[in-house]
């Protein structure tokens, strides 16, 4: 209990601070939220996403989980990002990767962890995709850190392949998507990818995500003629249909 008491004793205190340096601090942030950024990060504690980008309370709406990834199939993310972007009219939205990440590591081990497996399965995936290039690294602490940098590509390119970014893209080149590493020996966010503002920047992007295999049906190669609706659920059934018609030959990416 003592340890908990400590968090109730600092929030009475960070708390207190606030008012005395501006006493409507707190009835200005209650009024609204109105973020530039969506933040999609790891569960590490040691990456606090307000500390590590030094933003204030209102500046970054925040999704987290183990190793940062961006599943379509994870409905508490998808609902995040539809939140993000077509409610907040966020500008940016930032994957951010960090080196030593646990879960990345558990991926590269052989041995199974249960339940989380299931969860880590894409990683282990990047990790087959990009073989050729992981297996050419000699060093093992580099290795590992390559693999954080490629995951964090693969959810980028996760991100832009969303119908809620692809809405947004045929309405305009917003929002804005970027890929960060958070050295965590350095206390320093390294880019991996930014500005990522199109289907073409996105199929840029997928050229760079993988050295082996690529991933999931073949990129999108225009916009949407249209935003939702039966026009777009045909081009998605259509780009499922092409990449089963390539049975066993991976298309390039």
């Amino acid at each position: 209990m003592e340890n908990f008491r400590k968090i109730i004793q600092h929030n009475r205190e960070w708390a207190a601070a606030m008012k005395e340096a501006d006493p409507d601090y707190f009835r200005k942030k209650a009024s609204k939220q109105e973020p530039l950024f969506l933040y999609i990060g790891c569960a590490d504690s040691r990456v606090p996403a307000n500390v590590v980008t030094g933003t204030e309370p209102g500046e970054l709406f925040v999704h987290r989980n183990i190793a940062n990834l961006v599943l379509p199939s994870d409905l508490n993310a998808m609902s995040v990002l539809q939140f993000a972007v077509e409610v907040l009219d966020v500008k940016h939205v930032i994957v951010t990767g960090h080196y030593q990440c646990g879960g990345v590591k558990a991926a590269m081990a052989g041995q199974p962890y249960g339940l989380v497996d299931h969860w880590l399965q894409p990683i282990r995936n990047v990790i087959r995709w990009n073989k050729a290039e992981l297996d050419g690294i000699i060093d093992e602490q580099q290795r590992f850190n390559r693999i954080v940098e490629l995951n964090v590509l693969e959810q980028l390119y996760h991100l832009s392949e969303t119908p809620v970014i692809q809405n947004a893209w045929a309405k305009g080149k917003r929002p804005l998507l970027h890929g960060l590493v958070y050295d965590i020996h350095e206390g320093i966010l390294r880019e991996i990818a930014t500005g990522v503002d199109s289907q073409e920047a996105a199929d840029d992007l997928a050229a760079r995500r993988l050295s082996g295999v690529p991933a999931g049906p073949p990129p999108i190669t225009g916009r949407f003629p249209t935003v939702g609706g039966e026009a777009f659920a045909d081009a998605i059934a259509n780009r499922v249909a092409e990449k089963m018609g390539h049975g066993n030959t991976p298309p390039k990416p």
